[in-house]
């Protein structure tokens, strides 16, 4: 059941005090929907009906998606501290409580950006498996080592046999697309398979490229 509340938020940048619906919890199977609302960035972000100022919300999500086996956290975060502290905080609630004993042979996934939120979603959607696009994402990055620092690669779409992605160059201010074929995809998935990779969650993971670089390096989930 998809869940939410109402809550008076004042414009940061204005002061005008506006009230906000905010989602805690969108199961996909009974809100299609707001799925669709979610993929086009309009699902927690506040906007100012006073001076259009526009802001994601700081609140906590979980994403269910019971077809492609799917559950996400999401918590709203860019301090990597307070990343490792969100982390342990949701692994040591999820385990004390037992709830995950229902979600066994799904993929478990700890977000803090509201664009991975997103790429997680489509790459699920396509039939990929995050934890092989995070390598795939390394090795298109690796392809120019050094403005590698100042870019950000994502899924974008795939269509006749190749995976699309969007390449983002920080400094450069400007994006880029990289195509790969999808019999890529699938000789690095069948590797990490073969290597002990598990196309499934015994906990929550945060599947990002520190996650990928950990398995180009030799370890496995």
């Amino acid at each position: 059941m998809s869940l939410n509340s109402k809550q008076n938020v004042r414009c940061p940048k204005c002061g005008q005090m506006t009230e906000v619906t905010v989602w805690n919890m969108i199961t996909v199977k009974d809100s299609e929907d707001l799925k669709q609302d979610l993929l086009s960035g309009r699902v927690n972000m506040f906007h100012c009906p006073s001076c259009s100022h526009t802001a994601l919300m700081p609140t906590p999500m979980l994403y269910q998606d019971d077809e492609k086996r799917l559950l996400m956290s999401f918590s709203p975060c860019s301090e990597p501290l307070l990343k490792a502290q969100l982390y342990d905080n949701v692994c040591k609630s999820s385990k004390e409580s037992g709830e995950l004993e229902k979600f066994e042979g799904y993929n478990l996934r700890f977000v803090t950006d509201y664009n991975e939120l997103l790429e997680k979603i489509l790459i699920f959607d396509n039939g990929f498996n995050d934890k092989t696009i995070e390598v795939l994402k390394l090795m298109i990055l690796s392809q120019d080592l050094e403005k590698s620092g100042d870019r950000v690669c994502r899924f974008g779409k795939s269509e006749n046999g190749t995976l699309e992605f969007m390449i983002y160059d920080m400094k450069e201010n400007q994006t880029y697309t990289s195509n790969i074929p999808k019999e890529t995809y699938d000789t690095i998935d069948i590797n990490l398979r073969e290597s002990g990779v598990k196309p499934y969650s015994f906990g929550w993971e945060a599947v990002d490229s520190a996650y990928a670089t950990k398995l180009l390096n030799g370890a496995n989930n």
